[in-house]
């Protein structure tokens, strides 16, 4: 069961009973605006994702390591945070993290701190040598939370991808395991 604390925010492993939380936050439409093609519509769908992910926390080469994200004090759900294992090599896992908040702690560094805690996790306890991660170009917090936590731009795609009855440009970040370290020595 992965426990994270930050100042400000407890990271945690999903539970049966968060299904509430879970299915409000992935239905939120301001929330899920940039992450359409994982917004749920039903507590049918929450209810199945949900014991998808926590099946997957058991299994030996777990894949999912997303995190319910609240505040210590008060445990008031701000959002979601962690990575997908995309491949796994002989140097360490290659993963690509995402996350998403309620809109009522955007701007507050909420999501920087987490990134940062989730980061450090995955690069010292749990074997992952790439993340990658990207957002739309118009979304700018999103891609500031990437810089503030190290991230180097890789690639910036035009016309990408198709959201809210246009096409966009996509960004993409990376950060790798050696680059971390030479920024986050004790």
């Amino acid at each position: 069961m992965i426990y994270l604390e930050t100042d400000r925010l407890i990271l945690r492993d999903y539970t049966s009973d968060d299904l509430d939380a879970y299915y409000r936050l992935k239905t939120d439409d301001q929330t899920m605006y940039y992450m359409q093609d994982i917004r749920l519509d039903s507590m049918d769908q929450a209810r199945q994702e949900l014991a998808d992910v926590i099946a997957d926390m058991s299994q030996k080469n777990r894949k999912f390591y997303f995190l319910h994200m609240e505040l210590k004090e008060s445990h008031e759900q701000v959002g979601s945070i962690g990575y997908t294992v995309v491949g796994d090599t002989p140097v360490g896992k290659i993963v690509h993290m995402g996350y998403f908040t309620y809109p009522k702690f955007w701007g507050n560094g909420y999501t920087s701190e987490a990134l940062s805690k989730v980061l450090e996790y995955a690069f010292t306890q749990d074997n992952v040598y790439r993340v990658t991660t990207g957002c739309l170009a118009e979304n700018k917090g999103s891609e500031r939370v990437m810089q503030k936590n190290g991230m180097i731009k890789e690639a910036e795609h035009k016309d990408f991808e198709w959201h809210d009855g246009k096409m966009k440009d996509r960004l993409e970040y990376r950060l790798l395991k050696h680059e971390w370290e030479k920024t986050n020595k004790a």
